[in-house]
C-alpha cells in the first residue's frame, strides 16, 4: 500500500503555516517520504535553548502506520538512544492512530523532553543516571544540549545569512526557519523556499 502523499503534503503545509509553533517539518530534497523535523527544547528543562533535528521516514502504510522517527541531533534523555537517536514512545509504535499527524508526533516528542519516562527507557545508562543521580543527569543533559543542539544558533553569521535570504524577497522569519531547517546552508534554504 502506498502512503498517502497528498496528506503528507497537507500536513507539511499546515506545519509551515503555523509560524509560532516550536515544532517544524520540511521535506528532505523535495521528497514527501523523507522529512526533517525540528523541535525546540522546552523552557524549564535541561534541553531549553536547543534545536533538535529528527529524521522522519513516511512508511508505505501511512497514515495507518506510524512515521519512523529518530533524533539526528545527539541528546541525553532516558527515552532516546544517546548512540543511535532511536526513540521509545508509544505513539510511534503500538499507540499510533491515523487521527495523529507528523506535527502531533513531533509535539509528543517535545512533551517527552518535558517529562521523561525512566521506567520505560530506550537508553538504560541515561535512565539509571536520571533515577540515581538526578542532578548529574540534568548537568549532562544541559552539556549535551549546549554541545550538540546549539551549534547552529545565534551569532553574527546567522544574521548575515538571514539578511542574504531576505534579499531574495522572503520574510525574515521565513528565512530563519528555512536556514535552521537546512543547517544554515543558504542554497538549500533558498531552494526549499522557492519550491514551497
Amino acid at each position: 500500500m502506498a502512503s498517502d502523499l497528498s496528506r503528507v503534503k497537507k500536513e507539511l503545509a499546515e506545519c509551515a503555516k503555523d509560524t509560532k509553533s516550536s515544532v517544524q517539518c520540511v521535506p528532505v530534497g523535495g521528497s514527501m517520504t523523507h522529512l526533517e523535523g525540528t523541535i525546540k527544547g522546552p523552557d524549564g528543562t535541561p534541553f531549553a535553548g536547543g534545536v533538535f533535528k529528527i529524521d522522519i521516514t513516511i512508511p508505505g502504510g501511512y497514515p495507518f502506520e506510524p512515521p519512523k522517527m529518530k533524533f539526528t541531533t545527539r541528546i541525553w534523555h532516558p527515552n532516546i538512544s544517546s548512540q543511535t537517536g532511536a526513540i521509545c514512545l508509544d505513539i510511534l509504535k503500538d499507540q499510533w492512530s491515523p487521527a495523529l499527524t507528523i506535527k502531533t508526533a513531533l509535539m509528543s516528542l517535545q512533551a517527552l523532553l518535558c517529562s521523561p519516562e525512566p521506567d520505560d527507557p530506550q537508553d538504560a545508562e541515561v535512565a539509571r543516571m536520571y533515577k540515581d543521580t538526578y542532578q548529574t543527569f540534568v548537568q549532562t543533559a544541559k552539556f549535551w544540549t549546549e554541545t550538540y543542539a546549539m551549534e547552529h544558533m545565534g551569532g553574527g553569521d546567522h544574521e548575515n545569512a538571514i539578511a542574504r535570504v531576505c534579499e531574495m524577497g522572503f520574510a525574515a522569519a521565513e528565512a530563519r526557519r528555512a536556514l535552521e531547517a537546512h543547517n544554515w546552508d543558504e542554497v538549500a534554504a533558498i531552494n526549499s523556499l522557492l519550491s514551497a
